[in-house]
């Protein structure tokens, strides 16, 4: 039996700023792009790798949360608490150029961790942390 990750889901707090660090910045391509009642869902993934996406979607929309709890959830992923992706590339110094040369937000340049991964991190514009790795 094989099991894969077919989609994981981060929140949006702008589909125009997300797709401006996802698409543009990052090179991902849109899957889908899906609007209702107001709110944005966009998927994207990595060239060549149809079967892994990102689902990028809009917070807190379940209808049994609360005002407060939205809020909550809003102040989380704005600090950077609330989700976080971890991504791999063969050019981690060239990524993280190209990203710093794009305005992503800068959370930690690459460098070499004691257990014994390279890597380095980013907020995308929602403010989920994203670590990129070194990939082997």
């Amino acid at each position: 039996m094989n099991i894969s990750i077919h989609y994981a889901f981060l929140p949006h707090t702008d589909a125009e700023a997300a797709l401006g660090f996802y698409r543009d910045a990052l090179g991902f391509e849109v899957r889908n792009d899906v609007g209702y009642d107001g709110l944005r869902w966009l998927t994207v993934g990595p060239e060549g790798q149809p079967e892994t996406s990102i689902v990028l979607h809009p917070p807190a929309t379940d209808p049994g949360i609360t005002d407060a709890e939205r809020q909550t959830i809003l102040e989380l992923i704005a600090k950077g608490s609330y989700a976080a992706l971890t991504l791999a590339s063969d050019d981690l110094d060239g990524l993280f150029e190209r990203l710093a040369e794009r305005g992503a937000d800068v959370v930690q340049e690459p460098m070499d961790q004691p257990y014994g991964v390279r890597d380095c991190a980013f907020r995308d514009p929602a403010g989920n942390l994203l670590r990129i790795n070194q990939a082997a």
